[in-house]
């Protein structure tokens, strides 16, 4: 993306390796991301992306801890499996039952999660306000968990989760036991639906302030899917209808909400913002947000 060599960094026998663990990895700009803020910061680190599914997961793990590897991200589908191979796991990645991001200390695997993080400063980014509000959100897997953790530790009143009513669905519930009990002092209601109770669906975006996508609908291969299918009449102008999805920039969800007047934000904001606590968490350092973002996606976006 940049040829001028004084943005090339030096890598050396002193350099730190960071990596990425997921599969498919061809679309992330993490490596990119990351390395950059090395080069900003004038860092001694490499980020390198691993394509890694589960099967492999555990090998891969072992192997980071064996090089002596900094640390490293995990993406999809490694997010949930990959706690069974850390030594220990911060509040962030325990109450989300995943981790994004895990530390090599001192020889010890540490897992966090940055996600649900992310995602709120993204949308406080964009002006979205979420005291006292209601929100939908659809998923419940390794990015939806922390999303929702997180949502409700920021003042929301109520959040309804649903779920394909299959594998995805007890993890859902256990989400909502969680929120309604362990998290009761934060005064939320949680729900939960299956998603195909299409009434239901409709009556709860009705309801509220927004409507988050927390699934891979929308992402290449699935790009021409939308968990909105037929029910695109329930979007309006104040609607607020998030994507963690990044790649394309412009799901199918968000065009639908865009051609209705919502608001559309798409995952773009909540790499970065994840990316940076992960950065923070990886080097004890500050990644250089707003000069990350002007040189590199402002040539993505």
């Amino acid at each position: 993306m940049m040829n001028n060599d004084k943005n090339l960094a030096k890598i050396n026998g002193k350099t730190k390796l960071v990596g990425l663990l997921a599969t498919p990895i061809g679309h992330s700009i993490s490596p990119e991301m990351h390395n950059l803020g090395y080069t900003i910061g004038g860092l001694n680190y490499a980020y390198l992306g691993f394509e890694v599914g589960t099967e492999n997961l555990k090998t891969a793990v072992e192997g980071m801890k064996a090089i002596e590897a900094a640390g490293f991200n995990v993406s999809m589908p490694n997010k949930m499996e990959v706690i069974q191979y850390l030594d220990e796991v911060d509040d962030s990645a325990k109450y989300a039952h995943a981790s994004n991001t895990v530390v090599n200390r001192d020889g010890k695997l540490i897992g966090y999660n940055t996600d649900g993080l992310g995602y709120v400063k993204n949308l406080e980014e964009h002006g979205v306000k979420l005291e006292g509000q209601k929100i939908t959100l659809v998923g419940s897997g390794g990015v939806a968990t922390p999303i929702a953790i997180q949502l409700v530790q920021s003042g929301i009143k109520e959040i309804s989760i649903f779920a394909r009513d299959d594998k995805f669905f007890p993890q859902a519930e256990e989400n909502v036991s969680y929120i309604n009990n362990e998290m009761a002092h934060f005064g939320v209601k949680a729900n939960i639906f299956p998603l195909e109770d299409k009434e239901t669906f409709r009556k709860e975006i009705a309801e509220s302030a927004v409507l988050a996508n927390a699934t891979s609908l929308g992402m290449k291969p699935l790009d021409e899917m939308s968990i909105l299918d037929d029910l695109t009449d329930v979007l309006r102008e104040d609607l607020v209808v998030t994507d963690v999805v990044y790649n394309p920039q412009k799901t199918k969800l968000l065009a639908q909400a865009e051609e209705a007047g919502a608001t559309a934000i798409n995952g773009l904001g909540m790499v970065l913002w994840q990316g940076a606590l992960a950065y923070k968490l990886f080097t004890g350092e500050d990644m250089a947000i707003e000069e990350v973002k002007k040189q590199l996606f402002d040539e993505i976006l």
